[in-house]
């Protein structure tokens, strides 16, 4: 079994002692783990401090853009966490999830939790498949 960090400017620098994901691989089966994605602008490094949809697309577009650069995607997402601030917030992260994965439905589980970094709404793990 191999284990691979995986890098992409294209979605946010790791604000602690973590990498963007990892990739294991046995043979030819390969499977990336996510860390938890925030709101976090890429291009600027800032938070984005927005409502819970806002936030929740800029998650997914760090998420996608860290599995397309190792060669996955969210078509291949087999399992997602979701934390979220506060469940009042499911519904509009729901509607904004749904647009992301579509038919392809993921398993998942969302969780409120009492604090996420940077006061976020919103986190997102993923494990998918190459």
């Amino acid at each position: 079994m191999d284990k691979e960090t995986i890098y992409t400017d294209m979605a946010p620098e790791p604000i602690g002692p973590y990498s963007q994901a990892v990739k294991i691989s046995s043979g030819n089966n390969s499977l990336f783990y996510t860390s938890g994605q925030i709101a976090i602008d890429p291009k600027t490094a800032v938070f984005l401090n927005g409502d819970v949809r806002e936030q929740t697309r800029q998650v997914l577009e760090n998420v996608k853009a860290i599995l397309n650069n190792a060669g996955s995607g969210l078509d291949k997402v087999i399992k997602t966490t979701v934390f979220l601030r506060t469940m009042d917030d499911f519904t509009a992260m729901n509607e904004v999830y749904a647009e992301y994965f579509g038919a392809s439905k993921p398993a998942r589980s969302t969780v409120a939790v009492s604090g996420l970094p940077k006061d976020a709404l919103v986190e997102i793990e993923t494990i998918a498949y190459l």
